[in-house]
């Protein structure tokens, strides 16, 4: 599996998920800003078979208007700090699994 991870997310979360996916990348080490458009991201993970993860909802309706790929995770939790998002997602592992397994759907919400 291999996991964008979204500007409105610390890059801190990269080290400590590249143990659960296979590449983990933030979208700053592409050079895309805070102010880089949802869509460019989105063509972005796309284009190079990617999970997004983000708080942001612009992807759920990308991902309900176009489908995927790319998949989208969408952390529904408000301000949490990075701890409490990798508690999130180290808890969520079997469901993220799956969901890449998964065919048919494109969206997953994880809180």
């Amino acid at each position: 599996m291999k996991l964008l991870i979204d500007n409105n997310l610390s890059f801190k979360l990269k080290k400590t998920l590249s143990s659960f996916f296979e590449i983990v990348v933030h979208v700053s080490d592409f050079e895309m800003e805070a102010n880089t458009e949802d869509k460019t991201i989105w063509k972005y993970g796309k284009e190079n078979d990617f999970i997004i993860l983000s708080k942001d909802n612009d992807f759920e309706t990308l991902s309900r208007f176009f489908g995927c790929p790319p998949k989208v995770i969408q952390l529904i939790c408000g301000n949490k700090s990075t701890v409490e998002i990798i508690e999130i997602l180290n808890k969520s592992k079997d469901i993220i699994r799956n969901f890449d397994m998964d065919k048919e759907n494109c969206l997953l919400f994880l809180s």
